[in-house]
């Protein structure tokens, strides 16, 4: 595949007939239960600063925690075993090309563990990136995908929802290789929703709600470059 190959925007989806207020959280982030998992719905949420998060035997939850983790996309920190993970490993990235197996892959869990990417989650998820509004980062060695993520874009905002690797450091050069075509393209933000110690020692900080809502609505009209399609991680080292 030609790596000038780019993707296209999203298409318009129609307005959601749920309204999802992110300054009425309570104090775990919960912004409302129920609504459902059609596209307009989820647009609307993710353009809004909400998001899905199915908890077993409750109605669909949806979040907008205070504070929100974010990640700079030309700040994310590379260590120094990862720059030799990115020089030697051979791998390629490729950006859109196989969202529902990524999603599925970050669904797995060991056994009895559980999971909140549901197939209902799952299939809302191939919708949105049927339409060009879900994006995954696909890993690939020898014609497998070995790590990934994938999560929502609006406008000049990637909310990244889940990542999973097969090979070690798999994920942190899916993470990696995100945020370097997300600043190529003009990006504002990879929201990653919330703090770990892991997010934060790639350079993920929290952030007061207000800010970050504040930032969305700058950014999610804004019009980005299109996303590169196929790329060698090496470039990244």
């Amino acid at each position: 595949m030609d790596e000038h190959q780019r993707l296209a925007p999203p298409r318009p989806v129609l307005p959601s007939r749920w309204v999802l207020r992110p300054h009425e959280a309570d104090e775990d982030g919960i912004v409302g239960a129920g609504a459902d998992l059609d596209v307009a719905t989820l647009v609307a949420a993710y353009r809004s600063g909400v998001f899905p998060w199915p908890h077993r035997d409750q109605p669909l939850l949806w979040f907008s925690p205070d504070p929100r983790a974010v990640i700079e996309p030309a700040r994310v920190n590379i260590a120094r075993s990862l720059r030799r993970t990115l020089r030697r490993s051979g791998w390629t990235t490729t950006m859109g090309e196989a969202l529902p197996a990524v999603v599925r892959s970050c669904a797995e869990r060991p056994m009895g563990t559980g999971t909140w990417i549901t197939a209902e989650m799952q299939d809302a998820y191939a919708e949105l990136w049927a339409l060009g509004w879900a994006q995954s980062l696909e890993v690939w060695e020898d014609g497998e995908v070995i790590g990934g993520i994938y999560g929502v874009m609006v406008g000049g905002v990637f909310t990244g929802e889940s990542m999973f690797h097969r090979r070690p450091d798999a994920s942190k050069v899916a993470l990696v290789d995100l945020c370097a075509r997300l600043a190529e393209a003009g990006f504002e933000l990879l929201d990653v929703q919330l703090p770990t110690e892991h997010l934060r020692s790639m350079g993920a900080r929290p952030i007061p709600k207000d800010d970050f809502l504040q930032r969305l609505v700058r950014a999610r009209d804004r019009s980005c470059l299109p996303l590169r399609i196929e790329l060698p991680v090496a470039r990244l080292a």
